[in-house]
This record gives C-alpha cells, structure tokens and sequence, in this order.
C-alpha cells in the first residue's frame, strides 16, 4: 500500500483523503497546523492526523519521511518549500497552484529529481489543459484554443451572483494577476479582466473574461504550434463590471488583504455549485477547416457517505488522478511533468478521473 502526505486539511484536502480512502489502495496521513480543522476532519475517519506547522521547513520534512507522494492542498505561497521538502526525502510532489512564479520555481527544484513533480494538478490549471490539449492533437494545424472554466452557484442570490466555493487567496490572485496567452503564435500577457465575451450552453447564458493562471504551461508547450490560445474564467453576466468598480474604480486592487476580508465576510460559501467546462478548437484536418469542442457540467455527488461541493471533488480528483497514475506507472517519468503529458482517455478512465466523465 502506498503512502501519501496530504497537506492541508481544507475543502481540497479532507476529500483528497476520502477519496485515496475509498480506493482503498493508499494509507493516508493529513497534515496541519489548524487543530480545528484536523478535529473536522477526524469525523471521516480517512487518515493519520498530525498537527504540524507547515511553514516550518525541517518539522516539514521529518513528517515527510517516508511517503511516497506529497499532496499540497495548501496556499500558493507556501508550496516552494513543500517542493524542497518533497524532494529531500525523495517523494513525488502535487499540487494545485494556480501561480505562475511558484510553478516556475516548482520546475526548476524538480531537475534531477527522484520523484515526479506535477504541480498545477486540479481544475483550471490541470484538467482543462488535458483537455485542451487532447484537442490539438486531433488537428493538422490549430487556428484558435479556446480554454472556459467557471465554479458557480447553482442559484445565485446576490448582485456578483457568485458564492465562494475554494480557496479566497486564489481567487483574488488570478483576478489581478497578468494573465498568458498566445496571438499569432507568439506567447503575450494580456490582463486580467478583460477580453469579455458571452456566450449560451444548454440555455444557459455565460460571460467570460481574463483571469491569471488557468492556462498552466499550455503557452510554454504550444507557443508556435498555434496561431491563438486564451484561458477564461466563466462567471454568469454581471459579475465582471462589478469586479471592475471594485477593483479598479475603488482601488482593492492595491489591497488585496482587504479585498479577502470583504469578500469573506460577505459572500456565503455554498457547496450546491456548478463547474462549467468548455474547451474550443479551430483548426484544419486533411486540408479541411474544423471545429471541435469538449464540454462537461459537474455537480456535487456523495462520497464516502457525505455529501461534496462539485469544486471540491473536480479539484481533489484532478490531484488524485494524476498522482494516481503516476504511482500506479501509468504515467511515467522523473522530474518535472506538465499536464499535457497526461492522457485525456487514461485520465478518464482511472477510479479518480472518472468524476470528469459526465457530460453537459
């Protein structure tokens, strides 16, 4: 039986562990220095609990002696040392940033590793690249890739019609972060918030807009290989224009401490929420030009006898799909690995991957 290191005992890591539970192949010990949240979590019965504190770098990597794979499901912020961690001890590392920086630095403390290096591992960046990427391969040549993720409120109620539903340290990040792309084949930064568009899925009216991170290394990989790629966040119409008052008009945006504690103390955290995926790409095939798209709706579900956010379980099963495969040898490799490198079906198809698999 292998071995993880969950840290982080939040939304993400509480199901990471019911879910390497149910599989019944892994032997989990979730980690944090929140004594609260460890006791919230003693209820699933999913793991060893250990209180340490995380940003204490040696206590860090004694816990992590002995594992085989290390899960951060912590802040961006503190994963460069979880990294150094995991490969002192010679673990495989995951994660689910959304930064770029720390991604960047995450590849370059993976260089000669033993283990695998796999950060970005949840939704938007993770899946949606696998996706994506699946859909360039399908074409001679790509004109256009377009990347759409949304976690919303199945029924919102305020004005932002958005509830939160992950981590609030994330979400400020990627609204006021340059954003990367690709126009005319060259790799660009183009900012956050705008590039707004509308577009209907099953009835439904969406908008999307610029927002950092969700793209992963998608730009690194095909910069030259397609003429246009852009990553958007999908949020219902509204939310954008409200963001920008905020933003830009009344300055949160140089006060992203405050920005948190406003929308903390204000917008209800809700677990009936919807993640929205659209995945687009143009392109020509034996000389013809085409479309073709990926599309899915996930909802929440029941695991391990209660009831999860559909956030919660996209995230967590990106994290442990991919950790999954590389432990089990269905993806292989040492050292830095990107998301492009996973499978579309093989990810589909594993115990984990399989809550992608319904469609819109």
């Amino acid at each position: 039986m292998k071995k993880v290191l969950i840290l982080g005992a939040g939304k993400i890591g509480r199901i990471a562990a019911v879910m390497l539970r149910e599989s019944g192949e892994y032997a989990v010990t979730l980690v944090d220095s929140n004594g609260h949240m460890l006791e919230i979590c003693a209820k699933d019965d999913a793991a060893t609990l250990v209180k340490v504190d995380v940003t204490d770098e040696a206590a860090l990597t004694e816990v992590a002696k002995g594992h085989d794979a290390i899960l951060s499901t912590c802040p961006f912020y503190l994963n460069v040392a979880i990294a150094r961690a995991a490969r002192s001890v010679g673990a495989s590392y995951f994660d689910v940033t959304e930064d770029v920086e720390t991604t960047r630095a995450i590849r370059d403390i993976a260089k000669d590793a033993d283990g695998a290096f796999v950060p970005q591992c949840g939704l938007a960046p993770g899946f949606i690249s696998i996706a994506a990427h699946d859909l360039f391969k399908r074409f001679d040549s790509v004109q256009n890739l377009r990347l759409r993720v949304g976690a919303l409120p199945q029924n919102p109620t305020n004005r932002l019609k958005y509830n939160l539903t992950w981590s609030t340290d994330g979400l400020i990040n990627e609204y006021l972060n340059p954003c990367e792309a690709i126009h005319k084949g060259k790799r660009i930064e183009v900012l956050p918030l705008e590039g707004y568009e509308r577009f209907t899925i099953d009835g439904t009216e969406y908008e999307a807009f610029n927002t950092s991170g969700g793209v992963g290394a998608l730009c690194d990989m095909l910069e030259g290989k397609v003429e246009n790629l852009d990553y958007k966040t999908v949020r219902y119409p509204g939310h954008q224009e409200i963001l920008k008052i905020l933003i830009e008009d009344l300055g949160l945006g140089k006060r992203p401490d405050l920005m948190k504690e406003i929308f903390e103390k204000s917008l209800p955290i809700t677990s009936q929420d919807v993640i929205v995926i659209f995945a687009d790409a143009i392109g020509t095939r034996d000389g013809e030009l085409c479309e073709e798209n990926f599309i899915r709706k996930v909802h929440g579900t029941a695991i391990g006898g209660r009831n999860w956010s559909a956030i919660q379980i996209t995230t967590s099963a990106g994290l442990c799909a991919v950790m999954d495969m590389v432990l089990t040898g269905k993806l292989a490799g040492k050292g830095y690995i990107r998301q492009e490198q996973v499978s579309l079906d093989d990810f589909l198809a594993n115990r984990f991957g399989r809550y992608f698999s319904h469609e819109a």
